[in-house]
């Protein structure tokens, strides 16, 4: 934006008074780079956190100049990090909770010539409606075995081109794109964001779920046991420790020989043994 300038685009001027009252109105603001992004993984993603989420695509410059005028701590720093194409995120959840729904919000996709199939690429056995001609060629060098039936191609077998892991060519990506095969598994991250004054980076705000669900998990069975072990009597461990000291006071009991109607038995039992052990040994015994 030109300081000898008087008049703006539209979008420009609306996307610059946007950057002025949104950062005010939300917690928190979300940065993701839109480099090899595409159109149908954010469309979704607009649906499923329309009530929580509000998100504006941006020209950088344009947000650098409108955030720069903002006295917010920290979001000069965001406006550093914006290069190339980039969007906002403004909230009031936790980014580490928005980081979390992105990554469950994946989507399967169509395959470019070099992408990396995220799942078996299974090729069914149908008619594919395309008529013969040069695709047949495709079709054999992709591995697919195909034939020819009613003046259309079709597919003789299930077959699988692709594995896991393995890059897609380009000329299987097109026959896929034909048959609406999506195989190829997309999602979006948070590259930045600043939540009141905090600014977090990429790899900080990645969370591997049930990783932390199975420390927590552990923690509690920990907490439990330490508790139990000091005697600490909560609502969770009240029946563990009444059942602890129950088991401790029937050992006392026995060992002690004080007879309840618990513990006779085992009190009269142990003293009729050790009765036996001393006789077997005066039995033995032979006077020097």
């Amino acid at each position: 934006m030109h300081e000898n300038r008087t008049s703006y685009p539209k979008r420009k001027t609306q996307m610059y008074q946007q950057l002025q009252e949104l950062p005010k109105k939300y917690k928190v603001i979300a940065v993701i780079k839109l480099h090899k992004v595409r159109s149908t993984q954010i469309l979704p993603l607009r649906k499923i956190l329309k009530d929580d989420v509000q998100f504006v695509a941006i020209k950088d410059k344009v947000a650098q100049k409108a955030l720069d005028s903002l006295d917010i701590p920290g979001i000069k720093e965001i406006a550093k990090d914006l290069e190339g194409q980039c969007m906002f995120l403004f909230t009031n959840m936790s980014p580490f909770k928005l980081n979390v729904l992105l990554a469950k919000n994946k989507v399967m996709m169509a395959a470019r010539g070099g992408d990396i199939a995220s799942i078996d690429i299974v090729v069914p056995a149908k008619n594919t409606g395309i008529a013969p001609g040069p695709m047949l060629t495709e079709f054999k060098e992709a591995g697919i075995p195909t034939k020819i039936d009613q003046g259309t191609i079709w597919i003789a077998k299930d077959s699988t081109p692709v594995l896991k892991g393995e890059t897609i060519n380009e000329k299987l990506a097109s026959i896929l794109g034909k048959l609406d095969i999506k195989p190829v598994e997309a999602g979006i991250s948070l590259y930045t964001a600043l939540e009141e004054g905090l600014k977090y980076a990429e790899e900080e705000m990645i969370i591997d779920v049930e990783k932390v669900r199975a420390q927590f998990s552990q923690a509690h069975q920990e907490a439990v046991s330490l508790s139990i072990e000091a005697a600490y009597i909560t609502a969770d461990n009240i029946s563990q420790i009444l059942t602890k000291a129950a088991q401790y006071a029937r050992s006392l009991s026995i060992e002690s020989g004080f007879m309840t109607d618990e513990t006779k038995e085992q009190i009269l039992q142990k003293a009729n043994a050790q009765a036996r052990a001393v006789a077997g040994q005066a039995k033995d015994y032979t006077p020097a």
